[in-house]
């Protein structure tokens, strides 16, 4: 993909009519669309993947350059074990069907979050994908799995703290580019769409440094359900955002001279 820089410097000089160059997605809405149907959360689940192999597939199609969801967050354990069991083994599952064609489709896949607590196989499967895609530029893929916004701060000003206290670092050097480059996004700039679906309006603890300049979409439709029309409906939602980054516009500015 290209450089965080060049991706960065393209992301800042957004303008109204754009298109985004990362969106991020919470997938919401697997274990309603399973009760209303009457089935098992599972089998929700297993169409929630299916929803994200789509979504993968069409978000080249909309221009977007990097696409991270939230598969698993660091309050899921809460879950009950044979749910949490099933989101391991979809991840696995995904890994294992798609992750030649990723490569061969120039996908370059990251996972975002904590390792610590997951098992060896899952573990496995994620060094695994990241190794053999760590070479693609086209698309950059990025799931975010035992991952918390919180947890990922506090792991980036750990680190940071690490630096100092083994003079890499001191406590002066601290700013926001530096703290930055301390969190598991540091190799990808922030979104600049955060969709979630469901209908549910808040972002629950996902990309919490990271969303200070999103533009939030909120839709109405349960992740299994969800596909790259509904993508393109929030792009073409963002595309009607007035992105200042605290400034003013350009018309503004203009009237008011």
């Amino acid at each position: 993909m290209p450089s965080n820089n060049g991706l960065q410097q393209r992301a800042a000089g957004s303008q109204e009519g754009a298109v985004p160059l990362h969106v991020a997605i919470i997938m919401d809405g697997n274990g309603r669309w399973a009760k209303r149907r009457g089935l098992p959360r599972t089998l929700g689940h297993r169409e929630g993947v299916k929803a994200l192999k789509r979504t993968v597939e069409g978000a080249a199609d909309c221009g977007v350059s990097v696409l991270t969801v939230f598969g698993f967050s660091t309050e899921n354990w809460r879950r009950p074990v044979a749910e949490v069991s099933e989101l391991m083994n979809l991840l696995k599952s995904y890994v294992e069907s798609d992750l030649e064609r990723l490569a061969r489709e120039g996908v370059r896949v990251r996972v975002l979050g904590r390792r610590i607590g997951l098992r060896p196989d899952i573990l496995e499967v994620i060094e695994r994908a990241e190794a053999r895609t760590d070479h693609n530029d086209r698309f950059e893929l990025q799931v975010a799995f035992n991952y918390g916004g919180r947890a990922d701060i506090v792991d980036a000003a750990r680190r940071f703290a690490e630096a100092v206290e083994q003079g890499r670092a001191s406590a002066a050097d601290l700013d926001e580019v530096v703290f930055a480059r301390e969190l598991s996004t540091a190799a990808a700039p922030p979104p600049d769409l955060i969709v979630r679906t469901s209908g549910e309006h808040r972002i629950s603890n996902f990309l919490l440094w990271e969303c200070a300049y999103a533009e939030l979409v909120f839709q109405d439709v349960l992740w299994p359900d969800y596909g790259p029309e509904h993508l393109k409906a929030a792009v073409a939602e963002f595309q009607t955002r007035d992105r200042r980054y605290g400034g003013v516009a350009a018309d503004d500015v203009l009237a008011a001279g």
